[in-house]
This record gives structure tokens, sequence and C-alpha cells, in this order.
């Protein structure tokens, strides 16, 4: 470990780009934790505890803490997920966004991530002036309000910050991909989730300790997250490999093998994180109106986490994401061509039409596979944890995202050493 760490820093760029990163994680957590003006944040932190239900601790969760004490990163990074989940979709109906993507080059792909900023803005400023609605209305158990200013200015000003806060954050994460490692969304997706695993712990600890929770729960909830951790590791790191051989080489022998490598999980921790913003969008609306709305409670109670619907929509969104998120990454048809246009081909297989219905026949048989993994991965810790009754938010989702985007960041860090190995080999011929 600390041969790992010492190779990390004799590396100049991946140096800066770590500290860059933990940079970035630091200006990000200290937003977590400065609230909005106005607002009673420790009776707003008992209403969350007392009746904020599952969804909510969930939604705090992922923001870090943030929506606990309706901080200015309160509604997380989740608008920009939500922006990116339609933008994709839209570009998946509408040709000319899709002209626009693929035909384009960089200014088609820096079109797309302008529509998809400015999305955000506007779910963003719907979402927060939601947010700051419902908290206006809330009131303790003795009558009072959680806020000191007029309501009007409170409600204008906080859907200002937090919309505000959101774009910071989402310009954050842009600059952990561009300057820092891994991807940015989805390490601030990560850095959330794991700032909350210390205090989980020391609940259930202090639960532990005044006999409020068994031993042997704990124990068996702890030995449920290392299997979900080790099935994790096992299936992100599967892959099939398909030979492909090359004309000019002739018959390929075992020591110059040459493959294309399939993951069964194709397109990682996307489809649990798409899945997750598009379920908690209307359920959150519909959990802040339920008090004043017939309709609005019914929405909360379908879409609650403790609800099979939840889960049966939870699974349905995971597959169909896994799905569409693999068609957009892997395209059958660009291989093919690909193999084609350097005279490869796969034993036993035409060139051209024949060789992409094989690979989408792979293809699909490994993405249901890995769709079916992430389902249950996702679901049955939460059943389990419900069963066992042990208050400890660190499930089957959060799991897979953080071990996912860990194993991704550890990769780009192996892939900068191998790099620094190549540079040196140069140097020396």
């Amino acid at each position: 470990m600390f041969e790992l760490i010492k190779k990390l820093f004799e590396i100049k760029d991946l140096r800066r780009r770590v500290l860059y990163t933990l940079l970035i994680f630091a200006v990000y957590r200290l937003g977590t934790h400065i609230p909005v003006p106005g607002v009673d944040t420790q009776a707003l932190f008992n209403y969350f505890n007392s009746s904020g239900g599952v969804l909510f601790n969930i939604y705090n969760l992922f923001s870090g803490g943030a929506l606990g004490r309706l901080s200015v990163f309160a509604l997380g990074i989740m608008p920009y997920i939500s922006a990116a989940i339609i933008m994709q979709l839209l570009t998946a109906v509408f040709p000319s966004l899709e002209r626009l993507q693929k035909e384009e080059g960089d200014y088609g792909r820096w079109k797309i991530s302008q529509y998809t900023r400015y999305l955000t803005i506007a779910i963003a400023g719907f979402q927060s002036f939601a947010l700051s609605v419902w908290i206006s209305n809330i009131r303790t158990e003795t009558g009072q309000s959680l806020i000191s200013e007029n309501v009007i200015v409170f409600i204008l000003m906080t859907t200002l910050i937090i919309t505000v806060g959101t774009v910071f954050l989402m310009w954050l994460g842009e600059k952990i991909t561009e300057f820092g490692i891994g991807n940015g969304i989805s390490m601030i997706i990560l850095a959330s989730i794991v700032a909350g695993i210390p205090s989980a712990i020391i609940s259930t600890y202090e639960q532990l300790q005044t006999g409020a929770l068994p031993l042997y729960k704990v124990a068996i909830a702890i030995v449920i997250i290392i299997a979900v951790v080790a099935g994790i590791i096992y299936i992100q790191e599967a892959e099939r490999r398909i030979p492909i051989q090359y004309a000019r080489r002739g018959i390929t022998t075992r020591e110059t093998a040459t493959y294309l490598p399939l993951k069964l999980n194709p397109a990682g921790v996307i489809p649990i994180i798409f899945a997750v913003a598009l379920i908690m969008f209307p359920a959150t609306i519909a959990q802040m109106f339920a008090t004043k709305s017939e309709i609005a409670r019914i929405v909360a109670d379908a879409l609650s986490p403790q609800s099979y619907i939840y889960f049966a929509i939870y699974v349905g969104l995971i597959i169909f994401f896994t799905y569409f998120y693999t068609a957009i990454v892997i395209n059958p048809k660009d291989i093919a061509d690909g193999l084609r246009r350097n005279g490869g081909f796969i034993p036993g297989v035409r060139a051209g039409t024949q060789t992409e219905e094989y690979i989408n026949f792979v293809l699909t048989r490994l993405v249901f596979a890995g769709a079916i993994f992430l389902a249950i991965i996702a679901v049955l810790p939460m059943f389990l944890v419900r069963m066992l009754d042990v208050p400890f938010y660190f499930g089957g989702t959060s799991a897979l995202i953080v071990v996912v985007v860990a194993l991704d960041t550890l990769h780009q860090i192996e892939a900068h050493f191998a790099m620094k190995k190549y540079e040196g080999f140069l140097k020396r011929g």
C-alpha cells in the first residue's frame, strides 16, 4: 500500500492530478456545510430524522449530507445527472441531435454539453424552488416555522443560492474530469457517499453499545456488505474475449493472439446513477406536497423505497439504462467496419454484416447478465437490511457506485504507471 502511494507521488503529472482532485473534494465538503441563510438548520435536521423518511435519507446520502443541512449544495449533482439522462434520450429520439453528436466532432459534443448545462440550470431551479416552498411550510411540533425570513424573500433567495450552488458543483465535476483523476461527476457522488459512512458506522456502534441493535444483526449486515463488494469486483472485472485474427499476419499463434474484450457490465455504474436520479425526482417532489394533495400522497407512497412498486420501477429502470447506455458506448457496426478495414476477422465468421450480427448477439447476452446482476446488487441488500432493521445506508446501490468508481480510478492510475514505463523505454532507446 505504502509502495503504491510512493509510486503515485513519484509521477509529477499523476501527483498533480490527485492533489487537484483532493482540493476539489475539500471545496465540495466545505460547501455541504454552508447553510442557506434564514433557516433553523438544527430544527430542520431534527425534522428529517423524525419524519423525513427513507427517501430523504437516501437523497441526503447522495448529497453528502447537504440536504439535511439545507446547504448551498443541497441538491447535490443529481440535477446534472437528470439533465444528462434527458439529453441522451433526446439524442436517441431526434436525428438532428444524433447527427450533432456523431458527425460534428468536438463542436457537436461541445454543443450537446451546452444544452445539458442549460437543462441542468432549469431542473435545479425547479427543484430548489419546490424545496424552498416545502421547507417554508414546515412547522415544528410547537407550531414554529423553520425559517426566520419573509416567506417570499426566503423562497427567492434559497432558489437562487441552491441553483447557483448546483451549477458550481457541476463546474467542479467538469474540472475534476479535465485536470483531476477519474470522471468528475462520479467522483463527486463517490465523495458524497463516502462522507456519510463514518457517521453511519458511529450510529450503528452507539446502538450496538446500548443494546438497541443485536450483535448478530450487525454481523450479518457486515457479511452481506463484504459479499456484495466482492461480487461487484468479480463481475465488474469479468469480460468475454472474442478472438481476432488478421489476414496480413497469417495464422495467429497463442503467443501473439489478439482478442476483442467485451465486459460483462459494459455500462458500469451509469445505469444505477441514472435510475436513482430518475426515480428520485418525482418521488421527492411528491413527498414535499404529500400533506396538501391526495394525488401527491399516493405517488409518494408508491415511490417510497419501502414500496414494492418502487422496487419494480427501480429494477426496470436499471435494466433499461443498462441496455440503453451500452447501445450508446458500443456500436457493433462500427467495430465490424473497423475490423474489416484493418484486415481483421473473427474465426469462423464472415467479415462485415455477419461479424456485426455475431458481436451484437454476444453483447446482448452479456448485457442481459450484467443488467440482472446490477438489479440484484441494487435491490437485494435493501431487502436484507430492511429485514434486519440495521440503520446503515451503505447498501447495494451505494456499494456499487463506490466500488465501480474506485475501480475505474485505479485503472486510470495504472494507465499512468504504464505510460511512465513506456516513456522510460523510449528514453532508453
